[in-house]
């Protein structure tokens, strides 16, 4: 079976800053948890202030939009229950902008984008 190697950049609304370790923490266990329903295991996951860096492993037949939609708007509505802090940082309801960058990893090893990922968050 092949496994697909992919990229994915999600966006807080407005690029708030307001991602710290602990919300980087939780986000990325609700990921593991719900991206075990969807047969995706986490490689890599960095952040920074207004956004995270996931290097993922998915079955190819894995559909993707339902996935990112079904974690998006579980995290949401779980970070604004657990760190209601962030409700005060944004204007809406919406914790992650609507959009969402996802890029499959064909030409690049994992090495390579795990090092890219890594580096995320240092400047």
């Amino acid at each position: 079976m092949t496994i697909n190697a992919s990229v994915n950049v999600l966006v807080v609304t407005y690029r708030r800053k307001v991602i710290d370790d602990a919300i980087s923490g939780f986000a990325r266990q609700t990921f593991e948890r719900i991206g075990a329903s969807y047969h995706i295991t986490l490689t890599e996951w960095n952040h920074d202030g207004d956004h995270i860096h996931v290097l993922f492993k998915a079955h190819p037949n894995t559909e993707m939009s339902k996935f990112l939609n079904a974690y998006k708007s579980a995290s949401s509505r779980l970070i604004k229950r657990d760190f209601p802090h962030v409700k005060r940082r944004l204007w809406k309801e919406m914790f992650w902008s609507r959009s969402y960058c996802l890029v499959t990893a064909g030409g690049a090893t994992i090495d390579v984008i795990r090092q890219y990922i890594e580096k995320q968050g240092e400047e």
